[in-house]
């Protein structure tokens, strides 16, 4: 019997899922043994890395799928929030950038690269990510509460009492 890769790529995020991960690993690599320049099977086997706890391996698969596709938004989103838990914030902002330059509208990059650059108490960049993250999503909490913490640093009452309220608003 003839194995498939996108068989083999599909029975691994099966077996991911059921937490069985040595074995989605086998699988995904089995199938990129076939069809190694698929960036989406180096992009799973990054994940399934991930959620292993294998966060080294997960980078490189990731660092792979990146360079096999550079526009794959999930890979760019996936590496640099794995790259911000790391504390590796230069790298992070790197991709996010990057992905930022693919588009330029995705809220959730833009709310990343303020993460990173609050991290490195660069508040004022960050301001100004958070309020590009809300322009492109205006009920995105998540840049709504970091935009908030990050007028708190600058001293900006007014700014963080509006996202407070902005906050409420979209609770109910």
């Amino acid at each position: 019997m003839h194995e498939n890769p996108a068989v083999l790529n599909n029975n691994a995020i099966l077996l991911s899922k059921a937490g069985k991960f040595d074995e989605a690993v086998a699988c995904f690599k089995r199938a990129l043994l076939m069809d190694n320049n698929n960036s989406l099977f180096w992009y799973n086997l990054g994940m399934t890395y991930r959620d292993a706890g294998r966060t080294e391996d997960a980078i490189n698969a990731l660092e792979t799928a990146f360079k096999i596709n550079p526009n794959h938004m999930d890979v760019i989103l996936s590496l640099a929030t794995i790259l911000f838990q790391e504390e590796n914030y230069l790298e992070s902002l790197m991709y996010c950038s990057l992905g930022i330059d693919v588009c330029h509208t995705d809220s959730n990059l833009w709310n990343l690269l303020g993460v990173n650059h609050f991290a490195l108490e660069e508040f004022e960049l960050a301001s100004i990510d958070f309020e590009n993250s809300l322009m492109f999503n205006p009920y995105n909490a998540d840049a709504l509460f970091n935009l908030r913490d990050t007028y708190d640093e600058l001293g900006n009452k007014t700014g963080a009492h509006e996202c407070d309220r902005r906050l409420k608003e979209i609770e109910k």
